[in-house]
């Protein structure tokens, strides 16, 4: 190779744009490839600022660095031990991935035609001869470097831009993707108002009368009404509100036209005539400038809710009024016991004839009366004893009529259908006699006039489904059915409640309904009233079916005489004097002996000092300090055999049935022959 000549540096290549500069600062690589060291270092010499020299010198090197990078340009040595130059170049253009690197061959023979034309077919695209010219060789090979730079830097401007596509594509895609998710969700947001019980509006500031000027929601499920039809009739809106309930919604608009705010309640009459109860709620929009532009609002309808609210204010009130009633019908219970018991007393020791036996029984038939208020009572707080049983409808409809024959009067007529199937009802006997007999007198109250009531028994079968606050299973349905008067639709739910009553004063005490309501909630049934003025009412005792097993009510009704096998001493204890002293009178008739208490701790104490001399407890259950059920079961710590017996005229039935065991129960008022036979059966 000639002499080395140093000429100025060409200009690295640069590339502009928004090139990584990782990408920016990466240099050509030229390969030279000659087994002569000298040669070597002179074209590094010469090229070194041109790009970065990879050297190699033997053909199989070349190849290896070919195996690890690109390069711009390879001058290549023609002569060379091992693989040649042309070799080596076939090698080069046979590859795929190298063919395409330019290749020019450093030759310092072989200037004939045959050989140039040999190394161009092999893939050569120049000839440099030796000794090399230091501008020839660096303009050559600048050449192919700016031509690689400049290649390199399309491919990665082609590479950013794809990636810039790629990136809007992927920005496209998640646009598209965010508006068809946005459309969906408004559309999930319109069928859940168009599913709602709600109407969205707005209204003009100044609208007489209201006339919305749109309307979201499905109005027509709501109402029967299309928003055409509000348009089309303006009027239509205020001549439908309830009247009662017209002056309070008048107001709340003219409050809204002061405050910018509306919440209101009302009733409004549907398309079919029904009422719902609406709550009406709006709110002043302004436009950008804070000027009041105009009002949105909600219409929602309440009425479920209000039903709900309605039925659980009734039900406390019902609760209250029964916690009262049966407060008052304990301590009735109390007087009734004394006096009964007095009186069986007194009409056992004294021999009356004529006008005051009379007058005893006279006196027992309106405490007898009185017992059977209390009972009545009882049944309304649902609290009484009762005693179910499988009941036999026919002999239920000779009872009944058999009690109202004197009743009715001439003019009305009871009508049974009671079908061959029917199932017996499972029931208290004489409280369904009682329950009968009141709703029967209320439908010839009905009917002054004249008629017929009929009382149709059918079988009925509840689910789910069913509107009735019932248990799912079967059910008697007694039913008592008049076409007097009727009851009122303001009235109807009233009519349940104690002390209202629709007759005049003297005729009724408001307590017959309530009290049979109450006798069927305590029986696991229901009562369920219709009723359609002028046309009359249907009054239906929903009672369940008795299953195979249940006992069948027990016909013997006459008290046999007081039996007394031995003489007890008993303990006996009561809050009530009158009470606790009659119920000793009663043990002395019946041959025993007592000791009486007036408090559980004043009864534990004589226990403790005497109790090996009692044979028998008697005491009351409802007493302040401690209860019947705390007496007997500490009295049972001291005394574990002795018997004892709970007397109540009212409490809890959870209560009474957690008492000890094999304690006996027996109900205020009672006989001496109820008495004794309790006393008989406990010892």
């Amino acid at each position: 190779m000639g002499k080395s000549v140093k000429t100025a540096s060409a200009e690295p290549v640069t590339t502009t744009g928004s090139i990584p500069a990782a990408e920016q600062a990466e240099r050509a690589r030229v390969l030279v490839v000659d087994d002569d060291q000298r040669n070597l270092l002179a074209v590094r010499t010469v090229l070194e600022d041109v790009g970065e020299i990879v050297e190699a010198s033997s053909g199989e090197e070349a190849l290896r660095h070919l195996l690890k990078g690109e390069f711009a340009v390879i001058l290549l040595d023609v002569l060379m031990p091992g693989i040649d130059g042309y070799e080596t170049a076939e090698i080069i253009r046979s590859r795929e991935q190298t063919k395409r690197i330019p290749i020019v061959f450093l030759s310092a023979v072989n200037k004939d035609a045959e050989h140039l034309l040999r190394g161009y077919e092999m893939g050569a695209v120049d000839y440099v001869f030796k000794p090399v010219d230091p501008v020839v060789l660096r303009s050559k090979v600048a050449v192919f470097v700016d031509l690689f730079a400049k290649t390199k830097e399309i491919e990665r401007k082609a590479r950013h831009e794809q990636a810039l596509l790629d990136a809007a594509l992927r920005a496209n895609s998640e646009r598209l993707k965010a508006e068809k998710g946005l459309r969906q969700a408004e559309q999930r947001q319109a069928a859940i108002i168009q599913s709602l019980p709600i109407v969205l509006y707005l209204e003009p500031l100044e609208c007489e009368p209201r006339c919305p000027k749109f309307v979201s929601g499905d109005l027509h499920a709501m109402t029967g009404y299309s928003f055409a039809d509000v348009m089309e009739h303006p009027d239509l809106w205020i001549e439908r509100v309830h009247r009662d309930d017209k002056a309070q919604v008048l107001a709340a608009l003219e409050e809204r036209n002061r405050t910018g705010r509306l919440s209101v309640e009302y009733r409004w009459r549907c398309s079919d005539g029904s009422y719902k109860f609406f709550h009406d709620q709006a709110v002043l929009l302004n436009d950008g400038d804070g000027k009041p532009q105009e009002f949105a609002g909600t219409l929602t309808d309440v009425t479920e809710r209000r039903l709900l609210e309605s039925q659980l204010v009734q039900a406390q009130k019902m609760d209250a009024i029964g916690k009262l009633t049966g407060g008052i019908a304990h301590d009735f219970n109390n007087l009734l016991a004394a006096v009964l018991g007095g009186l069986g007393l007194i009409e056992r020791r004294a021999k009356l004839s004529g006008d005051n036996k009379r007058i005893m029984v006279m006196t027992k038939r309106a405490a007898d009366q009185g017992s059977e208020l209390v009972r009545r009572l009882l049944a309304f707080s649902r609290q009484q004893q009762l005693e179910p049983a499988a009941l036999d409808l026919e002999a239920l409809h000779e009872g009944v009529d058999d009690l109202l024959r004197h009743t009715l009067g001439g003019l009305v007529e009871l009508d049974w259908s009671i079908p061959a199937d029917a199932w017996k009802p499972f029931a208290d006997q004489a409280q369904l006699e009682l329950a009968l007999m009141n709703l029967v007198i209320n439908a010839r109250d009905a009917m002054p006039e004249g008629g017929t009531i009929q009382v149709a028994i059918e079988n009925r079968t509840v689910t789910d489904d069913d509107p009735l606050p019932l248990s799912e299973g079967d059910y008697v349905s007694l039913a008592v059915i008049d076409n007097g008067c009727g009851i009122a639709p303001d009235m109807l739910d009233k009519v349940l409640e104690p002390f209202f009553t629709t007759k005049d004063v003297g005729k009724g005490t408001g307590l017959g309904l309530s009290m049979v309501y109450g006798f069927a909630k305590q029986s696991a049934g229901t009562l369920s009233l219709s009723s359609e003025v002028g046309k009359g009412t249907r009054a239906e005792l929903w009672l369940p079916r008795a299953s195979q097993h249940a006992p069948e009510r027990d016909r013997r009704t006459d008290e046999a005489e007081p039996e007394v096998l031995r003489t007890l001493n008993v303990l006996l204890i009561d809050d009530h004097a009158e009470v606790r002293g009659t119920t000793a009178a009663m043990l002395a008739e019946l041959g025993h002996s007592s000791v009486e208490a007036g408090s559980g701790p004043e009864a534990l104490a004589i226990l403790e000092e005497q109790g090996d001399e009692f044979d028998l407890i008697i005491t009351d259950y409802a007493m302040p300090k401690q209860s019947g059920t705390e007496v007997v079961r500490r009295s049972r710590e001291m005394k574990p055999e002795l018997p004892a017996i709970i007397i109540t005229g009212y409490a809890d039935e959870a209560e009474i049935g957690a008492r000890p065991a094999e304690v006996a129960l027996l109900m205020k008022p009672f006989t001496l022959a109820q008495l004794a036979g309790v006393i008989r059966s406990s010892t």
